[in-house]
């Protein structure tokens, strides 16, 4: 029976299970580490995700230089050595591992991971750097105020600041740190500015047709165009197009912290706001793959019983998965009066594990004349992986093997629906420009 059971629900597709953080013995250190081992253990006799992160080399050498060369010769000591390595991509669940729910073994080591953060988080708190990395909106806020940018920006570029940084906030000196713009996107697309537009709306599919844009800390302070360009090509396709009235940080830089109660207090302040636009008729999009899925499926595992929280989930969509909705009913202009060429894109981790498939190729290749080499590796930047003094060298690593396919292809141009990877990208590369996004790709191929 058991086995009939296992077979049939290796069939069924991956089940995330609801976090029980609320309960207090999710915070129980004795209790993870046996979790920890256990799944360490099966990990170990699997090794299929060796390639994902270092979390697993790191737990594979660990096995193997231990006195058994089993689990249980590690010390749990050593476990944070591996939770550390983990900035929650979950490319290893949704990819790789062939044990997650429903099958009886029930692995999801991104969870387990996240567990070991928020273990950490509530014993020691979080350091400067930790809330320096981990509340971009804040940080975002003052070093926009003008002036104050410039400073900041020159700042960042001069040696003996970065020297300063790094023996201050641990924060390495040759990591590539994004610039600020006083001309932020709620300047830029002001109601007083701008307006949603007056079309005939048209639903289509899941979409209603009406799209609120969730604008995020990096496309608001450092990345305004990519907002810019989203509702420009929104608006060109007949789609209402706004701004959401206000916003927080969705709360994933606080979550990857181990900061649960943070991501609290971000969902009570953001996911109202949502519905009072989903209510009004209006769709949710935002820029940046890891907001999408903070909303789409972070926030529901974290919050299970939130009725709120799943009506945001239901009406958040990717840019492109949006687009590809309208192509398939029709609705989606097709004229393209500039050719884009050879281009390498790096699919991003955080769209990846959406399941929604290629949707930025899908759209992209729409644009005739129009090559494109997708490169499904993670870029190792994680938001603040990359910037860490103690694994800055390590996400140079990651990212090797993506500016190798970049540079044998010899693409005219390369991108990311993640801005933080594709600027990452190439700083391995040697690149001193910022990669644009594939939404400005697209604004540029219909000449708007």
């Amino acid at each position: 029976m058991a086995e009939k059971e296992y077979r049939e629900g290796s069939l069924e597709a991956p089940t995330r299970l609801p976090v029980d953080w609320k309960n207090e013995s999710y915070f129980d250190e004795e209790d993870f580490n046996k979790e920890a081992e256990r799944v360490f253990d099966i990990c170990h006799g699997c090794r299929r995700c060796v390639s994902l992160c270092n979390s697993f080399p790191t737990l594979f050498d660990l096995v193997d230089e231990s006195p058994t060369m089993e689990m249980d010769g590690v010390a749990t000591a050593d476990f944070p050595k591996v939770v550390d390595e983990c900035f929650l991509c979950d490319l290893c669940y949704q990819t790789k591992c062939p044990y997650v729910p429903p099958h009886p073994w029930n692995v999801d080591f991104p969870k387990l991971m996240l567990r070991g953060k928020a273990i950490h988080h509530r014993k020691e708190g979080g350091g400067l750097r930790e809330k320096v990395l981990s509340e971009p909106d804040t940080v975002g806020a003052l070093a926009s105020i003008p002036v104050v940018n410039v400073a900041v920006n020159t700042a960042n570029r001069m040696p003996s600041i970065r020297a300063a940084l790094e023996n201050t906030l641990g924060i390495h000196r040759d990591a590539r740190l994004p610039e600020y713009t006083s001309d932020h996107l709620r300047k830029r697309l002001h109601p007083t500015k701008h307006q949603p537009g007056d079309f005939e709306v048209k639903p289509a599919g899941p979409t209603s047709g009406k799209v609120a844009l969730f604008a995020t800390c990096y496309g608001t302070y450092n990345k305004p165009e990519m907002g810019e360009d989203l509702v420009a090509v929104l608006q060109h396709n007949g789609i209402p197009a706004k701004l959401l009235r206000t916003e927080k940080c969705c709360g994933m830089p606080k979550m990857e912290a181990g900061d649960l109660e943070a991501v609290e207090r971000a969902k009570d302040f953001n996911i109202p706001v949502m519905l009072e636009a989903i209510e009004d008729g209006w769709d949710i999009i935002s820029t940046i793959p890891s907001c999408v899925l903070m909303f789409k499926a972070e926030l529901p595992m974290l919050f299970p019983d939130d009725e709120n929280v799943r009506k945001v989930s239901k009406k958040m969509f990717d840019p492109f998965e949006y687009l590809a909705h309208r192509n398939k009913a029709g609705l989606l202009k097709t004229e393209f009066p500039n050719r884009i060429g050879k281009l390498a894109y790096q699919a991003a981790c955080h769209q990846r594990v959406q399941n929604i498939g290629a949707k930025t190729r899908e759209i992209l290749s729409l644009i005739p004349d129009t090559e494109i080499k997708t490169i499904e590796r993670c870029s190792g930047h994680d938001g603040s992986y990359a910037v860490k003094t103690e694994t800055h060298e390590m996400a140079m690593k990651l990212v090797r093997p993506v500016v190798n396919q970049v540079k044998n292809f010899d693409p005219a141009e390369y991108t990311s629906d993640c801005p933080l990877a594709a600027s990452h990208i190439a700083h391995g590369k040697g690149d001193d420009y910022e990669p644009p996004h594939p939404l400005s790709i697209l604004r540029r191929a219909y000449g708007i």
